[in-house]
């Protein structure tokens, strides 16, 4: 028959069974590139390129490069590449005519790219790993067969993550150098928070998601316009209707009609 220590042992080794959590997440990565394609979005989005509306104008992207090149600044696919992109979405947006080459231009827009990066935080709520019942119970008695330590019991848990961009442009005329414009700094930032609780998780809240969701649901899928008649680059938007087809080509009679004939 079991005796007194072999019962509490027992009993020590199902209650950190027990309080152990159930099951793990690995998307880091992907909140990663999440949160940073996001908040270049967001500063994007900020940048209104309509007193530009209509001028003949070069995107100069080489201190993009620059920048990515001396400070690595990629996350993923989250690079250089993705925020000249967005910017000359915007710019068609706001009405901005982009030419490929700087000479068929009249304005030069000259973008940078101040900052591009991710910061991540972990906290725990719960009780360190210990060994103090089984110090106490040696004390006691030396003769007591060892008894295991308490692993950590963790009540709950949260990971924070965050990403920031900050973006700014300026125009020129491309014959006389003469200053057009500037448009101020564009900073943003994205962030993700997902919390555990007794081993349940992760809930997850933040900019990249809609509501709160728990191991699941569906992504942000953008943002309403920052103001005026700008169209904003995470929201869909058709910018001219398909001209309808010609009857004589198609030879398809619309209904209500009839074809005489000759």
């Amino acid at each position: 028959m079991p005796n007194r220590d072999d019962l509490l042992r027992a009993a020590l080794c199902l209650a950190a069974a027990c309080a152990a959590g159930c099951g793990s997440t690995k998307g880091r990565v992907a909140t990663e590139q999440l949160l940073a394609s996001d908040a270049v979005d967001q500063a994007v989005s900020r940048i209104d390129f309509r007193p530009l509306a209509g001028r003949m104008v070069f995107l100069d992207t080489k201190y993009l490069r620059a920048a990515s090149t001396r400070t690595n600044r990629a996350i993923g696919f989250v690079d250089e590449n993705y925020v000249t992109s967005s910017l000359r979405q915007q710019m068609i947006a706001c009405g901005c005519l982009l030419q490929d080459t700087v000479d068929a231009a009249d304005v030069v827009v000259e973008a940078r790219l101040g900052t591009l990066g991710t910061d991540s935080r972990e906290i725990v709520y719960g009780l360190p790993a210990n060994n103090a019942l089984a110090a106490a119970a040696t004390a006691l008695s030396p003769t007591t067969p060892s008894i295991p330590a308490i692993p950590e019991i963790s009540l709950a848990r949260r990971d924070d993550q965050l990403a920031a961009a900050k973006i700014a442009a300026f125009a020129y005329e491309r014959e006389t150098r003469q200053p057009v414009w500037q448009s101020g700094l564009a900073v943003a930032r994205s962030n993700a928070k997902d919390s555990y609780f007794l081993g349940a998780g992760p809930f997850q809240r933040g900019t990249i998601y809609e509501g709160v969701r728990y191991t699941g649901g569906a992504v942000n899928p953008g943002r309403k316009p920052g103001g005026g008649d700008a169209v904003a680059l995470t929201n869909p938007h058709v910018f001219a209707e398909p001209p309808p087809a010609a009857e004589e080509e198609s030879g398809v009679v619309p209904a209500g009609h009839t074809v005489e004939a000759e």
